[in-house]
């Protein structure tokens, strides 16, 4: 199964390990609640989709590399314990707490949130004198003489032999207590992440016209070349920061995230053709409707990579816009039940306004620190922290004479929260306006293209895309895309009819 597979198969693994009862026992007992083993080579992105599971679920993560751990540090370490048994006195060796168990009940200290997934990497690579302790671990949940706590979801992960000469291969006894999921590196279900992570769009449409570079494990004479989903998207983290800051993207550069020469040496290269076409389009122009009949002439007649490259930079454009559109929605909506709530109250509406933003930075801590909070839960938190703490200076800016009236505060915040929904209102009709600017542009430059189809597809695949075009629509994408399902249509009937030989 590709990764995307892999992420929705744990995700409801976990869901279901964790599903209680009327009594509040959890349906499948610990004992048989198998741990999950991610096979798969490396750099395919089997940790980050860890992290996505445990931020969708809003429970904990902790994350441990087995290849650092010792027998020691894994079950604790030895000490001599005096206990007396049938009236004498006996040298009993018992354990201290594993390092690994140890941090799960840290994080619960931590977070207050006491369910959560174990993700032991790299299981197969442990130590000699470690292995033995395994089975016992993968059955009982059992580090020495303590158990990971009720609640949380144990998922290991490793590599195939032929990519780290350390694994050691695990005997039937150890498999059959897993459930192995074998994973491979796919483009297509990692494009879909690259689109919700903003991978850099220069990345995306390079991998877009070469997807045989997306993931390279191979021997040459010149020893091990590889390029892996984890370097492509630190590669677009540092790329950003470079582009920010003014300075060089080199060869050398590249070579320290990928590494092939073939590969360095191509997208280098065309990250420069990237650039230029993006300062010969200004895709943010278009997209305001703002070109020429010659910048449309010039796509039009423009190569193959040339017109997928200015897709990505329409596309890219589009998709950030709608994603801050629906961000700031979302805070609305998320914080109209509390908004709500002030109408009814007896109390006073500042005190309940400042609670309510202590609870959500809580909350918000609360998932950091049990690594937990997705950077759009970050964002989400500091937009809501922003309006309640502007309603609250608002409150406390017309109790001029230390007075407070619920109704003239309660109207305080109605009338914030309607100046934000007015602001979301235009936001979208522009966001909406710009949409309608690149299929206008794009049926202009690409009449009888296929970049047409390109520009639907991708705005379907892409998370922000499908939330805007679900919460506000679009009226040209529903007019392009009922056309494009016609124009498929009328082809499928043409070609039924040859068929028919009538």
């Amino acid at each position: 199964m590709n990764i995307k597979e892999a992420k929705n198969y744990i995700k409801d693994t976990v869901r279901l390990y964790l599903k209680k009862d009327e009594y509040d026992e959890y349906y499948i007992p610990v004992v048989r609640q198998r741990p999950i083993f991610l096979l798969g080579a490396p750099g395919i992105g089997k940790t980050a989709i860890m992290e996505q599971v445990a931020q969708e679920l809003g429970i904990a993560l902790v994350a441990y590399s087995m290849t650092h751990h010792t027998r020691q540090s894994a079950l604790g370490l030895p000490f001599i314990e005096h206990k007396t048994y049938g009236g004498e006195e006996y040298s009993v060796s018992e354990y201290t707490m594993s390092e690994i168990i140890a941090s799960v009940y840290e994080t619960i200290e931590r977070s207050g949130i006491k369910e959560g997934i174990l993700f032991l990497d790299e299981i197969n690579c442990v130590s000699e004198t470690l292995a033995p302790s395994m089975l016992q671990f993968l059955q009982y949940k059992v580090f020495g003489r303590h158990q990971v706590p009720e609640g949380w979801v144990i998922v290991t992960a490793g590599n195939p032999p032929e990519y780290n000469k350390s694994v050691r291969e695990f005997d039937v006894v150890t498999l059959d207590r897993l459930k192995i999921l074998d994973v491979d590196a796919d483009y297509e279900a990692w494009k879909s992440y690259a689109h919700e992570r903003n991978i850099h769009g220069a990345i995306q449409s390079y991998l877009e016209l070469n997807k045989q570079d997306f993931y390279i494990m191979e021997t040459t004479a010149g020893g091990k070349s590889y390029v892996t989903a984890r370097g492509w998207e630190d590669l677009s983290q540092i790329l950003g920061l470079y582009e920010a800051d003014g300075l060089n993207v080199s060869e050398e550069l590249v070579n320290q995230y990928l590494r092939s020469d073939r590969v360095v040496r191509e997208f280098t290269a065309y990250y420069d053709l990237f650039n230029k076409y993006k300062n010969d389009y200004k895709a943010w122009e278009i997209v305001e409707g703002n070109y020429s009949d010659e910048t449309i002439a010039k796509a039009g007649a423009a190569a193959f990579d040339e017109r997928i490259s200015l897709m990505g930079l329409l596309i890219s454009n589009i998709e950030n816009e709608m994603r801050d559109v629906c961000r700031k929605g979302e805070m609305l909506k998320n914080i109209l039940p509390a908004l709500k709530a002030l109408k009814e109250t007896d109390k006073d509406i500042l005190e309940v306004l400042r609670n309510v933003l202590s609870v959500r930075v809580k909350k918000a801590e609360q998932l950091k620190a049990a690594g937990a909070l997705s950077e759009d839960d970050r964002k989400m938190t500091k937009l809501t922290i922003a309006f309640l703490s502007e309603c609250i200076g608002a409150v406390e800016d017309v109790r001029v004479d230390g007075s407070a009236s619920a109704i003239a505060d309660f109207e305080v915040v109605r009338g914030n929260f309607t100046i934000q929904k007015a602001n979301l209102q235009k936001a979208v009709e522009k966001c909406q306006m710009h949409i309608h600017h690149a299929f206008e542009f794009t049926n202009k430059a690409y009449p009888q293209g296929n970049e047409m189809l390109i520009l639907l597809t991708e705005l379907t695949v892409s998370e922000a895309g499908t939330k805007f075009l679900t919460d506000f629509g679009s009226v040209d994408y529903n007019k392009y895309s009922s056309e494009m399902l016609m124009t498929e249509r009328n082809t499928e009937l043409l070609a039924e009819i040859e068929n028919l030989k009538l």
